[in-house]
Order: structure tokens, then C-alpha cells, then sequence
């Protein structure tokens, strides 16, 4: 099954096809990776896009039933060096090509994904469209340079109806932006009853559950794309404890005040280094983003910078100076370091027992 790869600056990449025989497009992004692969393809914030893998060999501990992060994938393709045919894992019970197969995904391998991820550092993301070999390449590329990213992103990859998980501990409202399931695990074994609501939950509807806290989660795409956050998170923060993390984070600081901007080629990968300023200690964290806070914009709000990116000095944290509020740009629910940040979550908690002993 020969296929290429076209992007909108014209280049093109020839390759071999896997999973299923379909065309696909959408922006194309890398992650420096080298595990991670299953949660990748099941995260709801890669909705929208083709993701070159920088690692030379994925798939070869295969796909298992506990590692996903959503029911159905939201990212567009993956692109690899070499797939893996033939995985030795105990736990594999699948093959990333069945997979694909399985939910309708395309991916294309054999390419030199080395060089694809030197053309998005120095161009930044860009288009692509993973064709059929015989597809005509100017064709493609006249349809990539008017090709629009969908702004509707979190609606779709956020739930429809609200659902609980149940525990004996704080009652939190998870406000799901594009959760990972990540972040429902680590709340659960702490024992918090957890309520997940759509992305257009009101703050009145938030508050009239009696939540101890409130979790805003990562997603896709542009927070100034997610009608009516801000006007939500305004009308939460003082009353109860929030916590946002990766686009919640982005949305904290917009209703805030600070503002954001898109990042020439993201952060995706699981190995990236963030200062803890107060701490005056480096984490390695998981991240996928595509846009960051200003940090220069944070001056004229209430919100104080607690973390900053070591790779080019992006905002990675902050917390209210008033209110019981905090979030991080990263994913503390990941495991890269392999747990350096999973302290925000007792951070959380923490919060919620002063909040509810009016001990703040």
C-alpha cells in the first residue's frame, strides 16, 4: 500500500500505508517520544493532527487494553519511521496497524522523519495530507493552502453528557476540555468523587453540585476557541479550589487576563525539562501543547508564574495570588520522570482541606 505524504510548502515524502486504506489531513506536529505511543494515539488533544514520531521504531511493545487515555483516538495519522510488525510485550494484545485498522486511522511509515521534523522546527507546523501514490501532488497541495483547522476541536472530543466516578473522598467537578483518563485515575486513587461535565457546563451549574474543587483539563486546539470558558472560570474562582492543567491552564490565565500566543512547533514529548521557581528544582514533565501563555502578560493579572520551560523560557505554571487556584502547562497525570510532578494532585487536595476547614 503505497502512500506519500504531501505538505502545503510542497514537499514530499513516499512511503508504505498502514491501517486503514483511507486519505487523511490535518496539521502536522512532532513528539519526541520514545514510549508512549498507545497514550499518544488515544489522547483527545491530538485531535486534528498528523504526528510524526521522532523515535525510529514505534510500536513494538504493541497496544494493550490498560494504556489508553480516551475511548476513541481524536488525532488525524501518525507517521513513522518503521513500524513494528511483531511486538514482545507481556501485555500486548494488538498491533498498532490492527489498531488503525480497527478505528478507521491511517498512518504512513518509511519516510524520514528526521527530516519532516527539521521542516516543522524551521517553518513551524504545517499542513499535510497523507495520500495514495498516485494521488496528484499539486492538487494536494492547492487543497492544503486553503485548508481551514476545524475551531470546534474541544466540542468534539469533549463528553456530551455527564458521568460520575464515584469515591468517599472531595467531591470534584472534572470539566472536560479533552481529559485524558490519566487525570481521572490519579483523582481516584485518592479516593475524590469525581463528576466529568461537558465543556459548556455553566459556573452556576458547577456550583450548584457542591463541588469541593474543580478540575479543568487538558484538550485541543486554540483556548480562544472555547466559547464561554472564560465567563466559567470567572464566576468559580474564589468560590471553590481550581486546578487546570494544559489547556485549562491556558484558559485560567485568558480569564485572567494574561494572554496566549501559538508556539512555532509545540511541545509534545515526554521529556521536557520545567524549573520549579520556588522550589529551584528541574522536573522532567510530559507535555502537548500548541499554544503557551505569555509570561510578560501575567504582570498586569492576579497570577503569579510558578514554573517556566528550560527549552525556550515559556510560561509552564502559575498560581492566584487571592484565590485558591493553580495550574500547570504540563501533564501531571503522565508518568515521564517517572512521577516529578504528580505532586500537584496532593498540591490539590491540599487545597481542598484548607478551603473546606477555612484554614487558607
Amino acid at each position: 500500500m503505497k502512500k506519500k505524504l504531501i505538505l502545503e510548502s510542497g514537499e514530499v515524502f513516499h512511503g508504505t500505508g498502514f491501517g486503514a486504506d483511507t486519505d487523511t489531513v490535518g496539521e502536522v506536529v512532532f513528539n519526541t517520544g520514545m514510549t508512549g505511543y498507545q497514550e499518544l494515539i488515544s489522547d483527545p488533544s491530538y485531535s486534528g493532527q498528523l504526528v510524526c514520531m521522532t523515535y525510529p521504531l514505534i510500536g513494538n511493545y504493541g497496544i494493550n487494553r490498560d494504556d489508553y487515555e480516551s475511548m476513541e483516538p481524536a488525532m488525524k495519522g501518525l507517521i513513522v519511521k518503521e513500524l513494528c510488525d511483531f511486538p514482545s510485550n507481556f501485555r500486548n494484545q494488538m498491533t498498532v496497524d490492527e489498531l488503525f485498522k480497527k478505528k478507521n486511522l491511517s498512518g504512513i511509515q518509511g519516510i524520514d522523519t528526521r527530516k519532516l521534523t527539521r521542516i516543522i522546527r524551521n517553518k513551524g507546523v504545517v499542513r499535510g495530507k497523507i495520500v495514495n501514490e498516485n494521488v496528484d501532488e499539486q492538487e494536494v497541495v492547492n487543497f492544503l493552502n486553503n485548508f481551514e483547522v476545524p475551531s470546534n476541536q474541544v466540542e468534539s472530543v469533549s463528553t456530551k453528557t455527564a458521568y460520575a466516578a464515584p469515591g468517599r473522598g472531595f467531591k470534584v467537578v472534572l470539566v472536560d476540555f479533552g481529559s485524558k483518563l490519566g487525570i481521572i485515575r490519579e483523582l481516584s486513587q485518592r479516593d475524590c468523587d469525581i463528576t466529568v461535565v461537558s465543556q459548556d457546563t455553566t459556573a452556576d451549574e458547577i456550583l450548584l453540585m457542591n463541588p469541593d474543587g474543580v478540575m479543568l483539563s487538558n484538550g485541543p486546539g486554540n483556548p480562544e476557541d472555547v466559547k464561554g470558558a472564560k465567563e466559567m472560570i470567572n464566576g468559580i474562582i474564589g468560590k471553590v479550589p481550581v486546578f487546570g492543567i494544559c489547556l485549562g491552564h491556558q484558559l485560567i490565565g485568558l480569564a485572567c487576563g494574561a494572554k496566549t500566543f501559538k508556539l512555532k512547533f509545540g511541545h509534545r514529548g515526554g521529556n521536557h525539562p520545567v524549573l520549579d521557581i520556588a522550589r529551584n528544582r528541574v522536573e522532567i514533565t510530559s507535555q502537548n501543547h500548541g499554544y503557551a501563555i505569555d509570561s510578560e502578560s501575567l504582570k498586569s493579572t492576579d497570577l503569579e508564574e510558578t514554573h517556566i520551560a528550560l527549552n525556550d523560557r515559556t510560561n509552564e505554571g502559575f498560581r492566584h495570588k487571592v484565590h485558591p487556584c493553580f495550574s500547570v502547562q504540563y501533564h501531571p497525570e503522565a508518568s515521564p520522570g517517572p512521577e516529578d510532578t504528580n505532586y500537584h494532585f496532593e498540591e490539590f487536595i491540599d487545597l481542598m482541606y484548607q478551603f473546606r476547614n477555612g484554614t487558607m
